[in-house]
Formats: structure tokens, C-alpha cells, sequence
């Protein structure tokens, strides 16, 4: 590495940096970073909304605020799953895609949720390369923690444009 390589990789590390909550999908476990998290909530009656895509589970009403709901199972293409007492939504801030676009909340649907874990950069491995025909711009990266491995989302790349219009739409 270059000394300028040295420093952007410095910098890509410092910037993944930081407090993460964690949660479970199927059997594995991913973090986004917890100043995009608004609150988690239990699951609550969802309202569904016609001809939106297949992940988008509907529409809530939280504390008079309709905010759109997206289930990340099927987002990430795992096979959907009865919900339990502890799957929860987790409300999430993204960067809005419309004329106005300022922030968005959106509520994404977990299996449950860990806990919120400080994770240094060091700890984080850049994403492993898949081949071409797969878009891994949403994975941050990998944290090692503990011996295992936590896939760690950025949560403004998970939904394209078009699903967060679609979202947003929703609501």
C-alpha cells in the first residue's frame, strides 16, 4: 500500500468505527450503526398496503405517525417466518429519495434484537468480494467479535432508490 492508501484505509476504518446494534435474521447476526436507530418497538398490527412490493409489509401507526414497515427477511431474500413475541421492528432514519428529501423513518422487521455492542475499527474486515453479479454496497462490513462474525449493514444502501420510493409511497 501507498502511503495515500494507507491513510484512505485509516479513514474507511475509523469512519465504520463506532456503537452497533445488533440483531438476528434467520441464524445470523448484523448490526447497523445506532445513530440511524430511532426505537424499537414490538410487533404491532401492520396495515397492509396494495401493489408495493413483496418486503414491504405495510403501514404502522406509531404515536400518530404512519411510517412504512419493510420485513428484512424478505428484502434479503430468506424465507419468511412466523412472527414471535420476540420479533420486534426496529425504526430506522434513511436519507429520503423525493423533491423534498430530508430524513425518512421506515420501520424494518427483525427475528429479535441482541444488544448494542462498541465496535473498533480493527475489528472490522472490508466486505469479501462475491463476483460481479452481486451488489454488496449495503454491507459495511464484517466485525469479528467473540469468534464469530456480524454482518454489518449500512442501512442507507439496503433499499435501493426505487424500494425506499416505494416505501415511502406506502406510507
Amino acid at each position: 500500500m501507498t502511503e495515500g492508501e494507507t491513510m484512505d484505509h485509516a479513514k474507511a476504518v475509523t469512519n465504520r468505527e463506532g456503537k452497533y446494534l445488533t440483531f438476528a435474521l434467520a441464524d445470523e447476526e448484523y448490526g447497523i450503526g445506532i445513530l440511524k436507530v430511532k426505537e424499537i418497538i414490538g410487533m404491532m398490527t401492520i396495515t397492509t398496503v396494495p401493489q408495493t412490493p413483496e418486503f414491504v409489509k405495510g403501514v404502522i401507526n406509531l404515536r400518530g405517525k404512519v411510517i412504512p414497515v419493510g420485513d428484512l427477511r424478505l428484502r434479503f431474500g430468506i424465507e419468511a417466518s412466523d412472527y414471535t413475541e420476540r420479533t420486534c421492528i426496529i425504526v430506522v432514519e434513511l436519507e429520503g429519495t423525493g423533491d423534498g428529501a430530508g430524513v425518512v423513518q421506515i420501520g424494518i422487521v427483525v427475528d429479535s434484537v441482541s444488544e448494542v455492542l462498541s465496535i473498533k475499527g480493527d475489528e472490522i474486515e472490508d466486505t469479501p468480494t462475491f463476483g460481479t453479479e452481486y451488489n454488496t454496497d449495503y454491507i459495511l462490513g464484517m466485525a469479528k467479535i467473540e469468534g464469530g462474525v456480524r454482518i454489518l449493514l449500512d442501512i442507507d444502501q439496503v433499499l435501493n432508490a426505487q424500494e425506499l420510493a416505494a416505501l415511502e409511497n406506502a406510507a
